[in-house]
């Protein structure tokens, strides 16, 4: 049994570096050390600016996007742009965000059904030299599936949808201990049916703190096998597979690269077709979209636990209306 150490990589990146520094010095001397969810952050002039990518996917990335950007914003933390990456060949290959300009990028892309889907070799490259010169990476759900050819951004994202000869599979066993499993050991990545899940609690961590060890989300994805390069990685949490392996896998992860920080998970499985669906209602999963955005952005975590937070026997599901009338028009 081998436990991956969270140990950061690489070598920084000095102009990416400088630009994060100079935005965190402005808001976090008007943050205070705990803020409940829409007083004084909400009321702050300045907020972090977050990058959400996307343009493809096998999911519904349209409506990941809104729903995310409406989860973030109105945590009051948070401004959120979006850069679609072109379907078109040549405007694709022109396609050049500046990450620098943001404290987090969520990624939001999938190429998983559609390999020639590619960010350009200069996006990719730009990607990766803002998170080791200290950029934040957020994976979002299915964007683990996405880029196997980018041998970096499996260094990112730690583990993700792979085959079963890319890389190793973390396995959690009944002792609570982390279990490498080798390449072409066991099987590729899968999941079984969506089940109401109760996610673990196995490393505390500014994300997860004040949270109870177990609480229960809805209607979500167990990944097995999720496979990777698997290094400079802590697993904060793991739930059982009943659908379909009746074994425990890690659901949520976070991986040091360079002087970056990035999240990755298995929650937030949003399918065609789907509106504002019972997984993203959930009161859990919402608090750790803002918490987790907020730690990889800035190493930190100022955002409550609310009081609707789930439990490991109740679920906790927030209201569509609001997310409805607010979103009706756009």
């Amino acid at each position: 049994m081998d436990e991956c150490q969270n140990i950061s990589c690489g070598n920084s990146s000095a102009p990416f570096q400088m630009k994060r520094l100079r935005w965190i010095a402005v808001v976090y001397p008007l943050a205070l050390l705990v803020l409940p969810p829409t007083n004084a952050a909400a009321q702050t002039s300045t907020r972090i600016p977050i990058l959400i990518v996307d343009g493809f996917s096998n999911h519904d990335w349209k409506q990941t996007t809104k729903v995310t950007k409406w989860i973030l914003e109105e945590s009051g933390l948070f401004t959120v742009a979006v850069s679609t990456v072109p379907l078109d060949s040549s405007e694709r290959n022109a396609w050049s965000p500046d990450f620098g300009n943001y404290a987090t990028v969520i990624q939001n892309t999938n190429n998983i059904w559609e390999p020639h889907l590619r960010w350009p070799r200069t996006a990719e490259k730009a990607l990766e030299e803002y998170v080791a010169g200290g950029g934040g990476l957020y994976i979002l759900h299915s964007a683990n599936n996405a880029f196997p050819h980018w041998k970096e951004y499996d260094k990112m994202i730690g583990l993700g949808w792979r085959a079963k000869a890319n890389g190793y599979a973390l396995e959690i066993d009944r002792n609570r201990d982390i279990v490498r499993i080798a390449p072409n050991n066991g099987e590729g990545t899968g999941h079984g049916d969506r089940f109401n899940a109760l996610i673990q609690i196995l490393s505390q961590h500014p994300i997860n703190g004040g949270f109870p060890r177990e609480w229960q989300t809805v209607n979500t994805e167990v990944y097995y096998f999720p496979r990777g390069a698997a290094e400079n990685l802590t697993v904060l949490s793991y739930a059982y597979d009943s659908t379909s392996t009746h074994r425990t896998w890690p659901v949520e992860w976070t991986v040091s690269y360079g002087n970056g920080r990035v999240y990755n998970s298995s929650l937030g499985h949003l399918w065609k077709g789907e509106t504002y669906p019972q997984a993203y209602r959930c009161a859990g999963y919402q608090t750790t979209v803002i918490r987790a955005t907020e730690w990889v952005a800035t190493g930190r975590v100022t955002y409550a636990v609310p009081s609707d937070f789930p439990t490991a026997d109740r679920p906790s599901l927030r209201s569509e209306l609001e997310f409805m009338q607010k979103n009706k028009d756009k």
